[in-house]
Formats: structure tokens, C-alpha cells, sequence
């Protein structure tokens, strides 16, 4: 079957070298066409976990209490905030945001109604009598501590020292991606219960399309809003420290860090192999044209990626680096062989040599991208949709990267005429022949070194932990760092929690009697009647809120208690509640009952509702909303203990039952993210070694060869993650990666050499002189493709993301791990075990 295989590839593809190099390059540029075109992805949506049913929980929620997509300008003059000239600057800047597109309203302290500035009466209140910043006369000394102890403001728009404020830029709710984003999943959903008919089916391919327009569409929007308000932000930056915020802004950052890495990544990476190339192989022929090699398959996968229309994240662009080096470490191994017959044949021909060569090589490169595969493979079933595409890329990356580079370097070759060569499996001045003498003669140390690295690696991985701060994720210098930093301390926390509550479905809340019952039903009709010709409003039977049991007192201090608990947390900043309102309340009419809390709720101007009231009640479902702005740059944060304490509190300490209690917000799904992470790639990777070994198995035809194979590859995976452990680095979707990624491309080095030493044993079945041929001829491409791949991912040090930064370093440390076994540990497993059989003139 191998034979008429590769006969069939001699007479398609060498035997017609120039056209299949011209199909190939008219396809290539077809694809290149479409590269302008490939699209970016950093939405919020991009950084939770795929079909987390906590994911739907919070669309409703965010949809029932109005939220919206907002951008926060923190402005911190170098004068007092509240001098007039001030003030006046801090308008016009609110105008002129105000004035962007897509926006609904802007928030600022020039537009908050103060209660306290003098304290303010129920009737001021309702007759939308409330002084603000910028009514005459106003007192600013009351303002000052009104905004520094108010329930409502304190921490919000201004800093409790008075010297930062915020404006609040809230943006329209796109109906329609949420329209279109809702037909889609249904029909997922029905999907995945194979229930969809052959029209439905058809409906869903044309919404996967539109959705993906849109929301292209939409970046472009945001985007284009997000450069205006810079625009806008950097004009005051004279005076003032001003900062830009908010999730938005957050996407289009990361966008732009995903193109520069791109950019960097890819000519960086390029510019070390045509250095690294040039070194080892001191010849253009054998620079160029693996460097031709890997350009067309990063330009076939590119153009592929944009014609599916499948967008790049943060963690896929890593991947133009990962082809390039994987498409190298093949093409080496098979420009070494070449060479190595080359010099033993100088007079044969270009033909003969590349048959050989392919010959040869294919079997062992063919189980190298199988292996790959397997470990690239193993991120698909992740849950986080970025890993997830990451993982089919590469998968797909990596076929695509074998294929091309079995026909573009043989066909190239094939019109090239041979030449004489240097170097083969006899040349004893080779850098890999240290690692030879080093298993002979040091064979106890590094076996010793090895076992204290399993040791160290098992004590480490058992200290990993996945809690880290998203603030990490970029340096101290970018607007994301510093902006997130000055909202952290100065304005109540960036990132959002919020506590579902529903009404308990039998007790009531407390045994407070109906209002009707209290006071009888005459005075109830009285105080309706009173009630309409006071305020203009409807009977009092039918009001709105105030037929939640959550609007009584007994209500609000039900609140109050989860409200004051959350507040006292440390690691929670800004907490706002219906128990808020009631605050407020006191504060204008001292005690209140529910027959003043009904009346409250019905004279309330807009204003003061769409503040207090709206976001944290849904009165139709007897819902009440605490939403809690948690420090994200907390050192103690622990996402999933803070979680387990809110529930715990509520449930065991105040008393509500389990399924009253709901928590959702970006915090939930960021969490549940980094959760999954342990049971869904840390579990999987056993089975990516179990499915390794049986590979090995069939390909060494030997299960010790194949265990001692594996060997090297564990330890540099358990090396990587445990060195993460030691060091405190935590998991990630972008760390989570890098075990895969050293199984998939380590695994290869231990196929190559294995199957080369078995080749060279079997010519005088010498395990020493076996190993010192094999260190000579296919340990050069090794330490070749291994050097290129270290220095290669020091590139992505010069990242504006430092998960990619951590990533580029912990590959190139793994990679060194895996060359370092496959050279030392794994020949001196060979000569101790000796699994191919006893040494000539041994006895069997």
C-alpha cells in the first residue's frame, strides 16, 4: 500500500515538477487575494465559555434591567476639580462625547440631581425641583461632601478625596446584534438536538453569515467610536490626567494588539530563520527555499482563514509563528536528508536524491504531524470558543504544512540541478556530538537530574491555580493598565457582579400584615383617592413596583442586608441596590413605611427612577438586582472563593433559599472560563499521551520503545507546567496552550530520532556506535529546528499582551526541555533498556 502510494507520488508530483509548482502558485494567489480581508475578534463574548448556560442567564438579565455597553473617561485635573474653569472644561468635554455616535446619554457630575446640597424635600423631589453642579448659587462645599458620603455617588463619579471624576459615555443597546445573535443560537440549540428540518438548516447557514457581517459591521462601529472619543480625550490631556475605559474600548485595544502581533510575530520570527538559516546551512539555496516554503503555507492558511470567514483572536494569532516553525522543523529534516545523501552520492542524480529523500522521510514525518495533531486536537474540546478555533487552526495548519512541504521543496529541487553537499551521519565535528559523549559518559547524572525534574514537575503542577488578574494581561504603560488601575482605586472597581434575587415562592419576606389589613380598606381607598388628585397618577391598587413585595420596608431591609454584606467585602468596590433607594429615602423623609415607599416610587421623576429604581427591580417577575463592582487589580481576588462566600452567606447566614439566589456578570463567565481550564485541558492531556503511546506503539512496533519515547516528552511537559507552578504564573487561555504545543512539536523529535537510530542500529546492531550516527545525522535537523524554535518565540517578548509574552517564553524553555531529553535523556534510555535486542555478540 506505502510502495504504490509513493510510486503514485513520483509520477503526479516529480515527474511534473514545473506544473504542479504552477497550479500551486496560481491557487496560492487566488487565496493571497483574500488576505485583506481576514478579520480580527477581542469581544467580551470571546473570553467566556462556549454554551455556558450562565452565558444565556446574563444576556436576560442585561436585557431585562436595560444594561448597556458603556465608555468611562476618568479625568483628574492638576487644579481643584470643582473651580470654575474646571468644571467648565469637564462640560465641554461631556459635549462634546455626547455628541458621538451610537450614544444614548452621558453621565457626569454636572448632571447628577444632589439631595444633599442643601438637603432637599419629598416635594422638591417630585416636582423635579433638584438642584445640580450646574444650578446658580449652588453650594460647592455641600457638593463636595455630598459626593464623598452620598449612598449614591460616593465612589462612583467622583474619588472619595474629591480629586477624580468620571464620565459615564452610555452607549445604544444594539437591538439588532442581539436579535440576530438570539435566531442563531435557537437554532443552534435545535441543532444540537438534531431536530433542525432541511429549511432550518438552510435559515441557519444564512444567519451564520449575517450575524458574522454584522458584527463585523459593528467592530467597524465601535472602533470608528472608540478613535473619535480618543480624539476627543487627548485634547484635555494638557492640564489634566485623562484616561480612557470602559469594554469597548477594551475590544478595540486588544484588536489592535492582535494586528501588531501579528506584524511583529511574523516578520520577527521570519528575520531569525533567514539568520538562523543562513548560519547553519551558509548557502541561499537552503535558505530560501525553506523559507519560500513556510511563506507559502502561512500565505495558503491565511487566505484560507479569511475565505471561511474565520476570525483571528488574541490567542489564534499565535498561530502565523506556530506555522512557520512547524512548517521549518519539516522542511529541515527533509533539506538534511537530502544533503546527507548528496554528499554519500555525489554523482547521482536530482531525481534519485529526492525520491530517496522523500521516501525516507515520509513515514516519520507523516506520524510527527499525526502526533500533532492529536495534541493540537486536544483544545477543541476546551469550551472557550478562542482556544477552540486556535486548535482547528493549528490542526489544520499542520496538514496543510506536511502537504505543501512535500511538494513545494521536492518539486523546486526537481527543477534545480544537484550540487555538491557537506555534512552527513560520519561527520564527527557536529555540535550534537557533545550530547552524544554526554549520554555515554554522564549517563547517572542525567538520569538523576531527570528523576529530581519529575519530582519538582509534580509538586509544581499541584500548585498551579488559574485565578490571575486581567489587569495583568498588559503592561503598566498601555491606557487599558492604567485606566483600569484608576477606576480600581479611585471609582469603585471595573468589572461587574451582579446578585440575582427572586421572591421566595411560598413564606413571605417578613410577617408584616398588607397594607389594606394594617389600616383598614377605607383609609387604603382614602389615601388612592388622595393619591390621583395630588399626583395626576392611577388608582394606587394598580401601581407598578410598588405591587412587589420587594418595594415594602420588610423588602428593602431584606436588601439592605445583602447590600451592606457585599459592600463589606474587601474585595468589592461600588454596590448598588434597591437598598440604595432606601437610603436615599431616609435621607429626604426620615422613616419611611411602604404606604411612604408607594408613594415615593409613583412621584418620583424620571430622573431619580431611571437611577435608583429601573436597574435594580423587575417587578414583573419579582426580581431584584444588586450589582456589585468588583477590583479587578485586588492581589487577594479569588474569583471562584469570592462566588462560593456570596452564595454561601446568602444562603446559610441570611436565610434565602438556593434557588432564589442567582450570580451572573462578567465575573461568573470569566470565571467559569478559567474553571474549565483545569477539567478540560489538564484531563484531556493524559489522554493525548495515552493516544501518543499507542501511536508510538504502532509506529516502533515495540511498547518499551514506545514508553521510552514518551519519556522525554512527559518530563518536558510536566517540566513546563510545573516550572508555571513554581514560579506563580497562573493557567490561561493562552498558558493552557503551551503543554499541547510542547507535546505536539517535542513528540516529533522523538520520532525522528527513533526511527533513525533503529535504521542505524540494524547495520550492525551497536547501540553505542548507532547513537553516535543518529546524534551526527538527524540530531543536527533537531538542534537546528529546536534553536530556531527558541529564539523564534523570544519574539513574542516584545508583545503588548503578556500572556503572549509568557507564552513565548515557556514554549522556548519547553522546546529546550524536549531537545534536551530527546538528545540525552532518551538515548541513554535506549542504551540501559535496549529494546531492540541485545548488542552484536551479546547473548539474547
Amino acid at each position: 500500500m506505502a510502495a504504490s502510494l509513493f510510486s503514485l507520488y513520483q509520477r503526479i508530483v516529480l515527474k511534473n515538477a514545473f506544473w504542479v509548482m504552477v497550479i500551486l502558485l496560481a491557487s496560492m494567489t487566488w487565496l493571497a487575494t483574500y488576505i485583506p480581508s481576514l478579520k480580527l475578534d477581542a469581544s467580551a463574548d470571546a473570553l467566556v465559555l462556549e454554551g455556558d448556560s450562565s452565558l444565556d442567564f446574563y444576556r436576560e438579565v442585561s436585557k431585562r434591567y436595560g444594561s448597556e455597553d458603556f465608555l468611562l473617561v476618568t479625568y483628574q485635573p492638576n487644579e481643584d476639580l470643582f473651580a470654575p474653569e474646571q468644571l467648565k472644561t469637564l462640560d465641554e468635554m461631556r459635549g462634546r462625547l455626547a455628541t458621538l455616535p451610537n450614544v444614548s446619554s452621558v453621565n457626569s457630575i454636572l448632571d447628577i440631581p444632589l439631595l444633599q446640597s442643601p438637603r432637599v424635600s419629598l416635594g422638591q423631589v417630585t416636582g423635579g425641583e433638584i438642584p445640580t453642579l450646574r444650578s446658580p448659587d449652588i453650594d460647592i462645599e455641600l457638593v463636595k461632601k455630598e459626593l464623598a458620603t452620598s449612598p449614591i455617588y460616593k465612589s462612583l463619579l467622583t474619588s472619595a478625596d474629591g480629586t477624580t471624576t468620571a464620565i459615564q459615555v452610555n452607549l445604544k443597546r444594539d437591538e439588532r446584534y442581539f436579535e440576530l445573535l438570539g435566531q442563531r443560537d435557537a437554532l443552534r440549540a435545535k441543532g444540537e438536538e438534531n431536530a433542525l428540518s432541511a429549511d432550518e438548516q438552510s435559515e441557519l447557514i444564512e444567519l451564520e453569515k449575517t450575524f458574522a457581517d454584522y458584527t463585523s459591521e459593528a467592530h467597524e462601529r465601535q472602533a470608528s467610536l472608540v478613535a473619535q472619543a480618543r480624539d476627543i480625550v487627548k485634547d484635555y490631556r494638557d492640564d489634566a490626567t485623562v484616561f480612557l475605559g470602559g469594554v469597548p474600548m477594551i475590544a478595540v485595544d486588544m484588536i489592535d494588539f492582535v494586528k501588531g502581533d501579528l506584524k511583529v510575530f511574523g516578520t520577527g520570527i521570519l528575520i531569525f530563520i533567514v539568520v538562523l538559516l543562513v548560519a547553519i546551512f551558509r548557502s541561499w539555496r537552503w535558505t530560501l527555499l525553506p523559507l519560500s516554503t513556510c511563506v507559502l503555507n502561512v500565505v495558503f492558511m491565511l487566505g484560507l482563514l479569511s475565505f471561511l470567514d474565520w476570525k483571528l483572536t488574541v490567542i489564534s494569532a499565535n498561530f502565523v509563528a506556530l506555522l512557520l516553525i512547524i512548517t521549518l522543523s519539516i522542511t529541515i529534516h527533509l533539506v538534511v536528508r537530502y544533503r546527507e545523501f548528496a554528499a554519500a552520492q555525489p554523482n547521482a542524480d536530482q531525481y534519485t536524491l529526492v525520491s530517496e529523500t522523500v521516501g525516507v522521510m515520509m513515514r516519520p514525518c507523516i506520524y510527527t504531524a499525526l502526533t500533532t495533531l492529536v495534541a493540537f486536537a486536544s483544545l477543541v474540546v476546551s469550551g472557550i470558543r478562542p482556544v477552540i478555533d486556535f486548535g482547528w487552526m493549528m490542526t489544520i495548519g499542520v496538514v496543510a504544512a506536511l502537504v505543501l512541504t512535500f511538494i513545494v521543496l521536492p518539486c523546486v529541487l526537481m527543477l534545480l540541478k544537484p550540487r555538491a553537499e557537506k555534512g552527513g551521519k560520519d561527520e564527527p565535528a557536529t555540535y550534537t556530538r557533545y550530547f552524544a559523549l554526554a549520554a555515554e559518559y554522564y549517563g547517572k547524572t542525567i538520569l538523576l537530574v531527570s528523576g529530581g525534574l519529575l519530582v519538582l514537575s509534580v509538586w509544581g503542577i499541584s500548585q498551579l491555580k488559574v485565578e490571575n488578574r486581567f489587569i495583568d494581561y498588559f503592561h503598566d504603560t498601555t491606557e487599558i493598565y492604567q485606566g483600569m488601575e484608576t477606576i480600581d482605586s479611585e471609582l469603585g472597581g471595573t468589572i461587574s457582579l451582579d446578585i440575582i434575587i427572586d421572591l421566595p415562592k411560598q413564606k413571605p419576606l417578613a410577617d408584616t400584615p398588607a397594607i389594606a389589613d394594617d389600616f383598614g380598606d377605607d383609609f387604603a381607598d382614602d389615601f388612592s383617592d388622595a393619591f390621583d388628585d395630588d399626583f395626576g397618577g392611577d388608582d394606587f391598587s394598580g401601581g407598578g413596583a410598588s405591587q412587589s413585595e420587594w418595594f415594602t420596608v420588610a423588602g428593602m431591609q431584606r436588601i439592605k442586608t445583602v447590600h451592606d454584606y457585599v459592600d463589606g467585602l474587601p474585595e468589592t468596590g461600588k454596590v448598588m441596590s434597591l437598598a440604595t433607594f432606601y437610603e436615599v429615602m431616609q435621607i429626604v423623609m426620615g422613616n419611611v413605611d411602604d404606604l411612604q415607599l408607594a408613594l415615593a416610587e409613583r412621584s418620583l421623576p424620571e430622573s431619580i427612577t431611571s437611577i435608583l429604581m429601573d436597574p435594580y427591580l423587575a417587578a414583573d417577575v419579582d426580581q431584584v438586582r444588586i450589582n456589585v463592582r468588583v477590583k479587578e487589580t485586588s492581589r487577594s481576588l479569588s474569583r471562584q472563593q469570592l462566588l462560593a462566600d456570596v452564595r454561601t452567606h446568602l444562603v446559610d447566614e441570611l436565610g434565602f433559599e438556593p434557588e432564589q439566589v442567582h450570580l451572573t456578570g462578567m465575573l461568573v463567565l470569566y470565571n467559569n472560563m478559567l474553571q474549565s481550564l483545569f477539567t478540560s485541558q489538564i484531563m484531556t492531556l493524559s489522554a493525548v499521551f495515552v493516544a501518543i503511546l499507542v501511536m508510538f506503539v504502532v509506529l516502533f512496533r515495540s511498547v518499551s520503545l514506545a514508553l521510552i519515547a514518551l519519556t522525554p516528552n512527559l518530563l518536558a511537559a510536566g517540566a513546563v507546567l510545573g516550572g508555571m507552578g513554581v514560579a506563580g504564573i497562573p493557567l490561561d487561555m493562552m498558558t493552557i496552550t503551551i503543554a499541547a504545543i510542547t507535546v505536539g512539536i517535542g513528540v516529533d523529535d522523538t520520532i525522528h530520532y527513533v526511527h533513525r537510530f533503529k535504521e542505524e542500529f540494524a547495520h550492525d546492531q551497536n547501540y553505542l556506535a548507532a547513537m553516535y550516527r543518529s546524534h551526527a545525522s538527524i540530531g543536527k535537523a533537531m538542534y537546528y529546528t529546536s534553536i530556531i524554535i527558541v529564539f523564534g518565540f523570544s519574539i513574542l517578548t516584545l508583545s503588548n499582551f503578556t500572556p503572549s509574552i509568557y507564552f513565548g517564553l515557556l514554549t522556548g524553555l519547553a522546546m529546550a526541555a524536549a531537545l534536551l531529553g530527546a538528545l540525552l535523556l532518551l538515548p541513554k534510555l535506549i542504551l540501559l533498556v535496549k529494546p531492540l535486542g541485545p548488542d552484536a555478540g551479546e547473548p539474547a
